[in-house]
């Protein structure tokens, strides 16, 4: 891929123009640009798949030089530069140059918080298909994924749709990495000697405890599937293996582990039934005083609410799941047996339920 540089001096730099607007736009405007919210979204994905944020350096670039490095049409990439700068997606110079934006930024392959892969999932294919339904879901209150494609979300997924698959585990696994530092960050292992991570995917954030932590051993459970394709530093040769195991299993069936600390994050959301499941055989495997960590994405936090309740709608469609509300989360953990304590932000997005395994189960 072509880049577009050097970089200019401070005082060679030209002026840039930012399309926002400077007072709120009346209401009519407002849902007029809400409708029409699937262009910016296609927007977005069209400058992620074409690679402009990896092409666009340090210094402005026109259109025409950075199609010339995509391989695209100059004046169909200036009209796509244009929406997007709209929306503070790059920012548009006073000579008509493009620049980069925080938000550009993250659509850039090698940046260190890169959503280019996060943008691509949100905007697969399939979803066009879907959201059109999502007024059926609503009457019916579960998911309309399987009359659209006739069989279920993660079946269609791996059957279907192997591109889709792979950025879905791309975005996942990018999702993981940035979270899993923030975890590690926030909790407190004194007094810790092992940690289990029950569904943690590929083990990031295990890995990352692993590693604040050189006295601590771990546990990693998930899929067969999953789990053989686990963070390398857990798996046989890796750094952290000589500390770390490797369980395959399904914690809606059984959780086969012991553990002082188990870590819960962002599987409770598919349906009630598989969250009871779970959460009780937490309970069920773990000692008297252990602890879980149970780390969520809430629909009532203000701050994320546009992303969180957005996502709450794709479950909904996709597998007929939900986002939690603090309420509905803090009542899943105490009907489960669970002490519940403290509940605290791990970054802008995630919280963190803290609860502890009573000393004999409720009955």
């Amino acid at each position: 891929m072509t880049t577009v540089s050097p970089t200019p001096t401070a005082a060679q730099a030209p002026a840039v123009h930012v399309r926002t607007a400077t007072v709120a736009p009346p209401p009519a405007m407002r849902l007029r640009e809400l409708v029409f919210g699937a262009a910016c979204a296609a927007a977005v994905r069209a400058a992620a798949r074409l690679a402009v944020a990896d092409a666009l350096g340090e210094s402005p670039a026109t259109a025409t030089e950075l199609a010339e490095a995509v391989r695209c049409d100059p004046r169909s990439l200036h009209r796509l530069l244009r929406a997007l700068s709209c929306y503070g997606i790059f920012a548009e110079t006073e000579d008509g140059s493009f620049v980069h934006t925080d938000m550009s930024r993250m659509l850039r392959e090698d940046d260190p918080n890169s959503l280019r892969y996060i943008a691509l999932w949100c905007t697969e294919p399939w979803t066009w298909q879907a959201w059109p339904r999502l007024d059926d879901a609503v009457r019916s209150g579960g998911s309309v994924f399987e009359d659209v494609y006739g069989k279920g979300f993660f079946d269609y997924l791996h059957e279907d749709a192997h591109e889709s698959a792979h950025v879905f585990n791309r975005a996942m696994t990018t999702s993981s990495v940035q979270s899993a530092l923030d975890v590690a960050e926030l909790l407190d292992l004194t007094g810790v000697a092992s940690v289990a991570d029950i569904g943690g995917g590929q083990g990031h954030v295990l890995a990352s405890l692993l590693e604040k932590h050189p006295a601590v051993r771990g546990t990693l459970l998930d899929l067969p599937g999953v789990v053989a394709n686990a963070d390398a530093r857990l798996l046989e040769g890796g750094a952290l293996a000589p500390r770390a195991a490797i369980v395959p299993g399904d914690c809606r069936e059984s959780i086969p582990v012991q553990a002082d600390l188990y870590i819960i994050k962002n599987i409770l959301e598919w349906d009630d039934d598989s969250t009871r499941r779970t959460l009780r055989n937490v309970v069920a495997a773990a000692r008297p005083g252990a602890r879980l960590v149970v780390i969520e994405n809430l629909v009532d936090d203000t701050p994320s609410m546009k992303f969180t309740t957005a996502m709450d709608l794709l479950l909904l469609l996709n597998v007929g799941g939900a986002k939690h509300t603090r309420e509905s989360l803090v009542t899943r953990l105490a009907d489960a047996g669970l002490r519940v304590g403290e509940v605290r932000p791990v970054n802008a997005y995630l919280h963190a339920f803290e609860c502890t395994v009573p000393g004999s189960l409720p009955r």
